[in-house]
């Protein structure tokens, strides 16, 4: 039987995870979750204290998006009759940026629905970033999609400090929920990122008919493109979405996956994301135990839970905000 705190010391010593470990991690005995939360916060303690990163989004473009991601109510295939939008102009996305100031998000997420920006939007967004630069204390975050040949270097010229693209599933599963791109699109965009000096962000849906080796491939995969910051979704199934109706998972499944991901990336940034609210439940502040970051407010087509409650979930934890935004551990 597995020692999960021993596992912790040998990775605080540098030790990788075999998968086998990695399966017993997800396998964990229910009445051996605290063992385990135990054992991922030492991890989580070591390189983020008892801090916790708040992230907000806002969603800059909506729908009419021409990928056929299974789980995206803003897919050309969904029904979901979400609203649709098109790219907000400079003052609002601007304006967006003082809201998440005011709920002490260190990192402001800019989002946008479609395969990538057009030269438009994307001057929209770089104009946007550059006054936020200058009227507030926000690391920035872009997530716009597959990039073009020289779209990174204008996010890194105006201020973008990190860019989100997410794997969202394993290379395996990846053609079971959306075949408008390839997985290795995705990665390509990540690495192009980095070439220029942006942080990159990339994460998972966990949740969308995967198996357990598909989790272990995405938290892995992740290792080895050296993501700075890993969202860990849960999937909220939208109507009208190929995935409409999906629900896999618990709040201690989650807890557990939320482990091996800290176990796997053990000095990364790993945000509960998407869909905490109705996966977790009441278990939502155990999650922060190997978790180090949270988004505040609403995400992209879902109601998030409301800021306050947030910032009192972490007083009653005795966690502190992080207002360093993003920085790296040292």
């Amino acid at each position: 039987m597995i020692h999960f705190q021993s596992l912790a010391e040998d990775v605080l010593a540098g030790y990788t995870i075999t998968e086998g470990e990695a399966m017993q991690i997800l396998e964990c005995p229910d009445d051996r979750i605290l063992e385990l939360l135990h054992s991922a916060y030492r991890i989580r303690k070591k390189y983020y204290g008892n801090r916790v990163k708040l992230n907000m989004i806002i969603n800059t473009k909506s729908g009419a998006c021409p990928e056929n991601c299974g789980y995206c109510a803003q897919s050309r295939d969904s029904t979901n009759p979400i609203e649709k939008y098109r790219m907000m102009q400079k003052d609002t996305i601007v304006q967006g940026a003082e809201k998440a100031h005011q709920l002490h998000s260190g990192t402001y997420c800019i989002v946008a629905s479609g395969r990538g920006p057009t030269n438009r939007e994307l001057n929209q967004v770089t104009s946007a970033v550059k006054e936020i630069k200058e009227k507030y204390d926000l690391k920035i975050c872009a997530c716009l999609g597959i990039l073009k040949p020289g779209q990174a270097e204008q996010l890194k010229e105006a201020g973008v400090d990190r860019y989100n693209h997410n794997i969202n599933t394993s290379e395996n599963h990846h053609d079971n929920i959306t075949t408008s791109h390839t997985y290795q699109d995705r990665v390509a965009t990540v690495n192009y990122a980095k070439r220029v000096g942006i942080s990159p962000c990339s994460g998972v849906i966990v949740g969308m008919k995967e198996t357990k080796q598909d989790v272990i491939q995405m938290a892995t995969a992740l290792k080895l493109l050296d993501a700075d910051s890993i969202p860990v979704n849960f999937l909220h199934a939208m109507e009208g979405t190929l995935l409409e109706g999906t629900d896999e998972l618990n709040p201690l499944y989650c807890l557990k996956v939320l482990c091996l991901f800290r176990f796997i990336n053990p000095t990364k940034e790993i945000r509960i994301s998407g869909g905490r609210e109705v996966n977790l439940r009441s278990l939502q502040p155990l999650g922060l135990y190997p978790a180090n970051s949270i988004f505040i407010g609403d995400y992209l087509t879902t109601a998030g839970q409301e800021g306050t409650k947030d910032h009192q979930m972490l007083e009653d934890l005795g966690f502190e905000v992080d207002y360093e935004g993003d920085q790296l551990p040292v």
